[in-house]
């Protein structure tokens, strides 16, 4: 989506970072527009980024919107707030904080260490699968998160298959049978209401069990609402991880010396994914906000009612913030990125995705030999407005010893 916003820039899928470059230097908020009607400005310098994030001038409600925006994001959930719009990507406090608050129990540190052993186990067991040639995106990252996300939501094991086959088409920005996706849509919204019925009757350890206990609390989820987090929790933990472990073994592969670091100190794998993470953000763009009162941001005096993008690959690279910004240096200390955001808004599954993604790089840098299938230049990348990573990654390597 970016290289409609940016039409003078080449390969900005592959490579955005010489166009978020110049826009840093310009100091300026760029002003962009999508094919589908979307307008609004970009933020790129991190001191500005990290300010708009945090700022309760700035809302996520596209309701704050101006009539013409909201025409054009009518019937996309991250744009709009009809039905399953209603979530933490377009919510305000109190609203965010109460919808934030039935799902925040399940994400606590010691609730996630159960899953560790779990995850772990199911990432060795998928590198232990790979043979030579295969696709690390298709073979190994998406069956691991969709693993997860089965665990977390409470899926049983039978129907594990079918829910992987809907994610798949739902989720996938360049599915290769665009058909599929809404047939697949609507079977999996008819197996989620199930689910969750299911879990009224008897609840288990998971979030779904959680937010439909969450009516003795209090903060019962109308039905919209329940479906609308079940979905972000889908389709956000879904795209954003596997893009982690994508984009993180690409940087790896285009940086032996990262690569042969990390094989050498295993050790290091915390300060590894932070770093891989801050180097190439899976989320680029943070999902739409709306001043509702004149904002400054950058020395720039913006109305209300305009749409602003704080792009957190951008901030990342900020060479004012981070020395060296476009070297992946494993070892950094000071590394306050931007990619799980900001404030109240901050990824509610950034501990979980830190979970997954160390399992996930730990198994693939014991690979050895490994090395790309095919040039780099020829990976087809996922061009979603707010996801970035590879769609494919194929790799040779060796035997394991």
């Amino acid at each position: 989506m970016l290289n409609e916003m940016l039409p003078e820039y080449e390969g900005l899928l592959s490579d955005p970072y010489p166009a978020y470059a110049d826009l840093r230097a310009s100091g300026a908020l760029r002003r962009v527009t999508m094919r589908n009607g979307l307008y609004g400005r970009l933020v790129t310098r991190y001191d500005d980024a990290r300010a708009a994030l945090a700022d309760p001038r700035l809302s996520k409600d596209p309701r704050h919107a101006p009539a013409d925006w909201r025409a054009a994001g009518r019937g996309r959930p991250l744009e709009d707030r009809s039905g399953l719009g209603t979530h933490l990507l377009t919510t305000d406090p109190p609203e965010h904080t109460r919808l934030r608050r039935v799902v925040s129990g399940f994400f606590t540190p010691r609730r996630l260490a159960l899953l560790r052993p779990g995850i772990e186990a199911s990432a060795r067991a998928l590198a232990a699968g790979l043979r030579s040639g295969a696709d690390l995106v298709r073979d190994f990252a998406s069956p691991l998160q969709s693993g997860v996300i089965c665990d977390v939501l409470g899926v049983p094991p039978a129907d594990r298959g079918d829910f992987q086959r809907w994610t798949a088409a739902v989720v996938s920005s360049q599915p290769d049978a665009p058909d599929a996706r809404p047939a697949a849509l609507r079977e999996l919204g008819a197996y989620v209401r199930g689910l969750v019925e299911g879990k009224r009757r008897a609840p288990g350890d998971d979030v779904i069990s959680a937010m439909t206990a969450a009516a003795e609390d209090g903060d019962r989820l109308g039905e919209d609402e329940l479906l609308a987090m079940i979905f972000l929790l889908l389709v956000a933990g879904y795209e954003t991880t596997v893009g982690l472990v994508g984009l993180g073994t690409y940087t790896l592969l285009r940086h032996p010396e990262a690569l042969a670091l990390l094989r050498a100190q295993p050790g290091l794998i915390e300060p590894a994914v932070e770093e891989l993470l801050r180097h190439d953000s899976p989320v680029e763009l943070a999902t739409w906000r709306f001043t509702l009162e004149p904002v400054e941001i950058g020395g720039e005096w913006l109305p209300a009612g305009e749409p602003v993008l704080v792009a957190l690959a951008a901030a990342n690279r900020d060479p004012d913030r981070f020395p060296r910004p476009d070297v992946p240096d494993l070892t950094r200390q000071d590394n306050g990125h931007l990619s799980f955001g900001h404030g109240p808004h901050y990824c509610l599954g950034a501990l979980l995705a830190r979970l997954v993604g160390r399992a996930a790089l730990a198994e693939v840098v014991r690979l050895p030999g490994l090395a790309p299938a095919v040039p780099v230049e020829r990976l087809r990348w996922r061009a979603s407005l707010t996801v970035r990573g590879p769609l494919e990654l194929p790799v040779t390597f060796g035997r394991h010893h």
